[in-house]
């Protein structure tokens, strides 16, 4: 349910279409301003033998810009993207999906191209589409021995890159040999757990000091719960290594999972001695909320605060706040911190049920009920957790939010919503944002109109209106379960016949027809002659 908080930034094709009588003018240099995202290469002649280098090519080109000091976006944010708008992880993707993949990372060029192998010789075409025009700019092409491939990319990435001053010696030295790099990508795509341990232990064989194998080993057993093996494989990996803050933060993820929580807790707190970062922060009031009580170090709600202060779009770590004051029924501090986590995330289900067990122990039964109401709609285990109250308590323990990575992309985060929120009231704010929200979804401009409705939810969380129309424009994007997420927010905010017609509209594009034949007859219920529902019941049926 967090997913439907992601501002997914959809453009239409024919924006791409309309911008095309321009792309015979120069972009702008890759990497000038914003971030690029390569997608996977399409293999042209869809050679069986080297259907890896499709993600292949996306990784190897990725490292080259990033070699060259233009800041690209890592595979961890692409695959992400990928998640959340439902689209499979492959090259042939259409112009308008690419062009929302880049919007979502917030990329200000996307990266396309395809590859041809023949007699044993490569052949690379890359083009760059720079996206706040809708441009793309001349094809690149780039040949050589399939064995020389990494000097192929990086001639291409110099192309797309020609201001940098990194010379091409820097960027050889940081390659793997080309049998570890094909075993390393096979096995981060291989779909058995089993085959990908091979793939990766292969590539370790083939160069042991190739240490984004152990990382991307590590990710395969901690999955599993090998969490013995995840931990000898991170700690092999050098203190002195690139990758090294990583594998201690591994370590330390591992040892939490093993409940090793001393030894967790003194290698999150090294780390960020080092360089302070918010996942650590919030690891380490994890790591003290799970210790036996009293624990030493210091209290959870603490590490939660200072997590907050340095990330402060993340409703996560507004979540394990309030979670923890809540924990220590400390019921203002734990209200205040869990509407900070619903007004960033309204559909996050488990903080509107903590937050509405807070209001009732704080004797607020009304704002209790209606908070209770939203988590239920959002999802049934809520219901599970009140018919067991009575041994376990109104809240489960164990509902804190480890953090997974230290650079996590920022995918669920608002741009810059209050930026002009000190000279108008909030609501005024939400009201502005709104009327825009309405005028561009009336024009088919579905990527500021989102932009616009994400801001007046954020400042309004219970506008009907806006949950509506972004209930809207993620189904007419394609992105069903967004929809249905923002349409029961709307219904819960306020119960129109317009937000139920929606609602079963969604759940008939989710192939889900008892659900939507539920809908329409409730529309039918208050409104007998409503034609819209009567022909949706027809359809259904």
């Amino acid at each position: 349910m967090r997913r439907a908080n992601v501002v997914i930034a959809v453009w239409c094709a024919c924006f791409v279409a309309a911008a095309a009588p321009r792309a015979a003018a120069q972009p702008a240099p890759a990497g000038s301003t914003g971030r690029e995202l390569v997608i996977p290469f399409e293999n042209l002649k869809h050679d069986p033998r080297v259907y890896w280098l499709s993600e292949g090519s996306a990784v190897a080109l990725t490292d080259d810009l990033i070699g060259l000091g233009v800041p690209a976006i890592t595979r961890d944010e692409r695959l992400r993207a990928f998640d959340r708008l439902r689209v499979p992880a492959v090259a042939s993707l259409s112009d308008a999906t690419v062009i929302r993949i880049g919007e979502i990372v917030g990329a200000a060029q996307v990266i396309l191209g395809t590859f041809d192998v023949a007699d044993d010789q490569i052949t690379i075409r890359a083009r760059a589409l720079q996206l706040d025009v809708g441009r793309l700019s001349p094809e690149v092409v780039e040949q050589g021995p399939l064995n020389d491939m990494f000097a192929v990319y990086a001639r291409v990435a110099r192309r797309l890159a020609p201001g940098s001053r990194v010379d091409a010696d820097n960027l050889a030295r940081a390659q793997p040999p080309l049998a570890a790099f094909e075993d390393y990508i096979k096995g981060l795509i291989a779909e058995s757990p089993d085959t990908r341990i091979s793939f990766l232990n292969q590539a370790l064989r083939a160069a042991p000091t190739f240490q984004r194998a152990r990382l991307a080993l590590w990710d395969v057993y901690d999955e599993e719960g090998d969490h013995q093996k995840a931990l000898a494989t991170v700690r092999q990996i050098p203190e002195d290594d690139a990758v090294a803050r990583e594998a201690r933060f591994k370590e330390a993820i591992t040892l939490l999972r093993l409940q090793a929580y001393e030894q967790a807790y003194d290698t999150l707190t090294e780390l960020n001695r080092l360089m302070p970062a918010a996942a650590l922060l919030n690891d380490l009031g994890v790591v003290q909320l799970r210790r036996p009580a009293p624990a030493p170090g210091g209290r959870a709600v603490s590490f939660f605060t200072e997590a907050s202060k340095l990330d402060a779009a993340d409703p996560d770590l507004f979540f394990n706040l309030g979670y923890a004051y809540w924990l220590e029924h400390d019921i203002p501090s734990a209200l205040s911190a869990l509407r900070e986590a619903v007004r960033r995330n309204p559909a996050d289900g488990q903080a509107h049920y903590v937050l509405a067990v807070a209001l009732q122990e704080g004797g607020r039964t009304t704002e209790a009920a209606r908070e209770r109401e939203l988590a239920r709609q959002l999802s049934s285990e809520f219901a599970q957790w009140e018919a067991r109250s009575s041994n376990t308590g109104p809240v489960p323990r164990g509902l804190e939010r480890v953090k997974m990575g230290l650079n996590d992309a920022a995918l669920q985060r608002l741009d810059d919503v209050l930026n002009t929120s000190g000279q108008r009231e909030q609501r005024e704010q939400a009201t502005f944002h709104l009327e825009n929200g309405r005028r561009l979804f009336q024009a088919d401009r579905d990527a500021q109109a989102i932009a616009e409705l994400r801001r007046a939810v954020f400042l309004a969380p219970y506008d009907s209106e806006a949950h509506l129309l972004l209930g809207r424009l993620y189904l007419r994007a394609g992105q069903v379960p967004q929809a249905i997420d923002e349409l029961k927010i709307s219904i819960w905010s306020e119960d129109t016949t317009a937000a139920h017609l929606a609602l079963a509209d969604a759940y008939v594009a989710a192939q889900d027809p008892a659900a939507a034949r539920i809908e329409a007859q409730a529309v039918l219920k208050r409104e007998p002659a409503n034609a819209q529902a009567r022909a949706l019941l027809d359809k259904i049926q």
